[in-house]
């Protein structure tokens, strides 16, 4: 079978019959005139010639722009992209050969900026502290970071080439794609937070799988919460025995006097038990927070408002609380808890209320099956309302910024809320705690 021609020879073919009509009609008229056969036949040689010789060359030309073209996409091929088309023409081959170098420009940025990108992901990979390995589908390692080569007390050059059963990271890529793990390695040991995922490159599937050390975090974790729980007992422990010891002071005064009054048995018997009865609530609540580590699940049982609004006034001693009674009505709650919101709520009034030797107003109102308890003091007013029930945030010199916190959980777990805006009569801030009957 022949073997087709060349698109260059075709093109020759072409040429040759577009202009094969002129010459055969040229030799025609040369031949019918009148002049000398020896200027015929030299005009007619003359006319050949030039015939072949512009289709040889409308071939080359045509073939030599074709190599160019493909010594250019022959270079982008191989990665280089330094060589341009120069612009001599300005048709259609012009056109073609601007299309090209717009390509090659584009391909080198693009190969620049691959390569940018994979030096910072190189560079990335080699400083994280994050042990990270990229396993093929026969589970090789293909890739491993600087902490993983400290993970495996191996260089990268002899990491590099052993399965995962040899290196002791088999179980990890078996294992689901995210878990915690406790490991030993030659490198080191403790707990790891354990990343698995998939990845092709050359079309071929391969494995990451990345361990982070978390021994550290979740002690430094631990210790946090520790902290926290401390400070939170701390500050109820306090809130509560202050009010404990300004009463027994009270009573300690009251025994040492000389002449005692009548009624002075009657006081001591209901100051004490004012005391016993707040420190059961203060043991009962601190044990079962110190147990669970969190604010109790709240043991519903039904409080008179009035009895549990008295309680908390008896306990606030350094300013005057003067209470508005509203409707003899009750609750269904935790006494425990309820005791040290509104122990918390109070206390924070008469803080405010002692820089300015003012008084604090506590009055309630019922509405829509909901009561809401007021709490007015006569300070200075909130400065900055946006990180009030942030916790662990205070203004005050040796506050711990948990009581608007905890009494915040405590009024949510009981289906109720509690808001703090400064009075629009008088100065001051309106604690609001509202809660469902």
């Amino acid at each position: 079978m022949p073997r087709p021609l060349s698109f260059e020879n075709r093109l020759l073919i072409f040429a040759l019959a577009a202009g094969a009509p002129a010459v055969a009609t040229a030799a025609v008229l040369l031949a019918t005139s009148d002049s000398s056969s020896a200027t015929a036949w030299t005009l007619g040689g003359v006319i050949v010639v030039w015939w072949l010789a512009l289709a040889f060359a409308l071939r080359e030309r045509f073939a030599y722009s074709m190599r160019t073209v493909s010594n250019l996409l022959g270079a982008l091929r191989d990665g280089d992209f330094s060589f341009r088309l120069r612009m001599d023409d300005r048709g259609s081959l012009g056109e073609l050969y601007e299309q090209i170098n717009d390509i090659s420009e584009t391909l080198h940025e693009q190969r620049l900026g691959a390569m940018e990108a994979a030096a910072l992901l190189q560079k990335v990979m080699s400083e994280i502290d994050v042990a990270i390995f990229a396993f093929d589908s026969a589970e090789t390692l293909r890739l491993i970071n600087r902490a993983g080569e400290q993970l495996l007390a191996l260089n990268v050059e002899d990491a590099i080439g052993q399965s995962a059963e040899e290196l002791g990271l088999n179980v990890y890529l078996a294992g689901p794609a995210s878990s915690v793990a406790r490991g030993a390695f030659r490198g080191g040991a403790g707990l790891w937070s354990v990343r698995r995922g998939s990845f092709r490159e050359g079309g071929h599937p391969h494995q990451l799988l990345v361990l982070s050390d978390i021994t550290r975090p979740l002690r430094e974790e631990e210790l946090r919460a520790w902290q926290k729980l401390v400070r939170v007992l701390g500050h109820e422990i306090n809130n509560s025995l202050a009010p404990v010891k300004s009463l027994s002071s009270s009573l300690l005064s009251l025994l040492q006097r000389n002449s005692l009054p009548e009624d002075w048995r009657e006081d001591v018997l209901s100051g004490l038990n004012v005391i016993a009865n707040r420190c059961d609530a203060l043991n009962r609540f601190t044990g079962a927070y110190a147990r669970l580590a969190r604010l109790p699940e709240p043991k519903m049982q039904p409080i008179r408002l009035c009895e549990w609004v008295g309680r908390a006034v008896t306990l606030e001693q350094r300013v005057p609380v003067r209470v508005s009674a509203g409707p003899d009505i009750s609750i269904r709650a935790d006494p425990d808890q309820m005791d040290q919101l509104l122990i918390n709520i109070l206390r924070n009034a008469a803080d405010a209320s002692l820089e300015v030797h003012g008084s604090v107003f506590l009055a309630w109102t019922t509405n829509d099956g909901m009561v809401g308890i007021t709490v007015d003091d006569e300070g200075h007013g909130i400065s900055n309302p946006a990180n009030l029930f942030v916790p662990f945030f205070t203004t005050k010199p040796g506050g711990s910024g948990i009581g608007l916190f905890l009494s915040r959980q405590i009024a949510e777990a009981h289906g109720g809320s509690i808001a703090l805006a400064n009075r629009e009569a008088g100065h001051g801030c309106r604690a609001t705690i509202t809660l469902p009957l």
